[in-house]
């Protein structure tokens, strides 16, 4: 039953750390406008993500503005669209394999082969947590190598947007969850094996012959 809990609970974070990111990927604060210019009255904010760019004024009012090409877009930004969408659908791939595959779930008899299924249930989460983390960290050093460039201009400066923080916790949980699905799987014993029977000894009576009720 523990191993059976601890199987759910990393399931559960995997699918916590899916809908992350998820929500990262649609999120248009991958960067945010850096104010580092105390002498300019900044009137607006904006910010920019994988599928549009926002600008938000100092009254509240927001306007939006998808991307008009998507090969004229940085090679960051295109990384990041085709990685997110992978993550997307390979946790919807995960979430079913790991289901099917789970000891509360009677999809397949239990034995090796439903241990193994939940195995790469859990890899694959792994796989979608290290593929998230390239275009997370991608951004984060565009961001802090232009900061701290003297040759970018202050209204060019960005920072870190919500976005990242997102990614990055929901990384963790699909890491996490990940390896806590295979350490369960793995640590589990084979409930479904075969017991070991044993069988009394056959001994002659007295006439020599066997008694009837040891073929029993």
């Amino acid at each position: 039953m523990t191993s059976a809990a601890l199987e759910i609970l990393g399931l559960g974070l995997g699918i916590l750390g899916w809908v992350g990111v998820i929500l990262a990927c649609g999120l248009p604060m991958w960067q945010v406008s850096a104010f580092i210019d105390v002498n300019i009255v900044v009137a607006q904010t904006i910010w920019e993500g994988l599928w549009m760019n926002c600008v938000v004024q100092s009254t509240g009012q927001m306007q939006c503005k998808v991307y008009d090409s998507i090969l004229a877009l940085p090679a960051e930004v295109q990384a990041g669209r085709a990685l997110t969408v992978v993550v997307a659908l390979l946790g919807l791939v995960a979430l079913m394999v790991t289901v099917v595959g789970a000891q509360c779930t009677n999809c397949i008899r239990p034995g090796k082969m439903k241990s193994r299924i939940v195995i790469a249930g859990g890899a694959i989460y792994i796989l979608c947590g290290v593929l998230v983390l390239v275009p997370l960290c991608w951004f984060a050093n565009i961001v802090i190598s232009d900061f701290y460039d003297p040759t970018v201009p202050p209204s060019k400066k960005r920072e870190m947007g919500a976005a990242l923080y997102i990614g990055w916790a929901a990384t963790a949980l699909l890491l996490f969850g990940g390896c806590l699905i295979c350490c369960c799987s793995c640590s589990q014993r084979d409930e479904t094996s075969f017991p070991v029977k044993y069988s009394a000894p056959r001994r002659p009576t007295s006439n020599g012959e066997y008694d009837k009720k040891n073929y029993v």
